[in-house]
């Protein structure tokens, strides 16, 4: 579906809603432009915060629960 289309799809289908689901739409629409997460720059402030031994245990139990299979969990 190229954009033109696309586009005019969605507004037909606006066309047949009542103005408030319109409304809904729209908030919707907005919330999915919203950006999401934090910028990296913003979380440069967090390093080096993590004892280096903390950092260490949590490798660890990543290592150990991560990429393993249960085959009683089915």
């Amino acid at each position: 579906m190229t954009g033109s289309s696309l586009e005019k799809a969605i507004l037909d289908q606006l066309d047949r809603l009542a103005p408030e689901e319109q409304m809904e739409v729209l908030a919707y629409a907005r919330a999915l432009a919203q950006p999401i997460g934090v910028p990296g720059q913003e979380m440069l402030r967090f390093a080096g915060l993590i004892p280096p031994a903390d950092l260490e245990e949590m490798e660890r139990a990543i290592e150990e629960g991560c990429e393993q299979i249960d085959s009683d969990e089915w």
